[in-house]
């Protein structure tokens, strides 16, 4: 299986629906920072960042 190609094609996707995919980055930061009580809510908040500007940048 081309694991590279089924990445491109799921960066492609997801940079078409960015807004809908903000959102679930977003639950997913919500439910790390529940999870760890909010100790590394800091770098929670840059990967959550990092990962909108990456779907942002593909486009």
């Amino acid at each position: 299986m081309d694991f590279k190609n089924l990445a491109g094609k799921a960066m492609d996707l997801a940079s078409q629906h960015a807004d809908k995919v903000d959102n679930v980055i977003d639950k997913a930061g919500d439910v790390v920072d529940a999870k760890t009580g909010d100790k590394f809510a800091g770098q929670v908040d840059s990967a959550q960042e990092a990962a909108k500007q990456a779907l942002r940048d593909k486009a």
